[in-house]
């Protein structure tokens, strides 16, 4: 008779910089998912038919569309400079960019009545202050381990 042994998984350690890239993708499917169920509101679904931004005073046109496409333009590209990025540049980079749009998206919340905007809100400035941390923290590079050739190894002899 064969005893079953509980299987045992190995957890694996991910790598700094695609913890970073998914949690701005997290951060952006919030962001989008707050704005898309906006459009569920009378109020917002009404102003977007005159043209308008709810509760501002903001027309819809050119220039309000492509200041919103700058807006979310370097959060989308964080994604992908992320993983491309050299730890050093990609630190100082995943620092800033995310602390600039965590104070920005709690800026913007501060007067807002609707719950599930305020919690999508908050939900996007922890994950920001996440990237944050996770780039402040980034591990150092680990040293080389040393090579030990012994002296009767042929690599010793060619080392002569």
């Amino acid at each position: 008779m064969r005893t079953e042994h509980p299987r045992q998984y190995r957890d694996t350690k991910v790598d700094v910089k695609l913890v970073l890239s998914a949690l701005w993708i997290t951060m952006l499917f919030v962001f989008a998912y707050v704005d898309i169920f906006g459009f569920y509101r009378a109020d917002v679904l009404e102003a977007a038919l005159d043209g308008e931004v709810a509760t501002t005073s903001f027309a819809v046109n050119q220039a309000f569309l492509v200041f919103a496409l700058i807006y979310i333009l370097p959060p989308t590209l964080m994604v992908i400079l992320s993983l491309l990025l050299k730890p050093r540049v990609n630190r100082i980079v995943n620092v800033v960019v995310s602390a600039l749009y965590a104070t920005s998206i709690l800026a913007l919340v501060v007067s807002e009545e609707w719950t599930y905007y305020v919690i999508g809100s908050i939900v996007e400035a922890g994950l920001l202050l996440a990237i944050a941390r996770i780039a402040w923290t980034w591990p150092p590079p680990e040293p080389a381990p040393a090579l030990s050739v012994r002296r009767n190894e042929p690599a010793a002899l060619w080392a002569r």
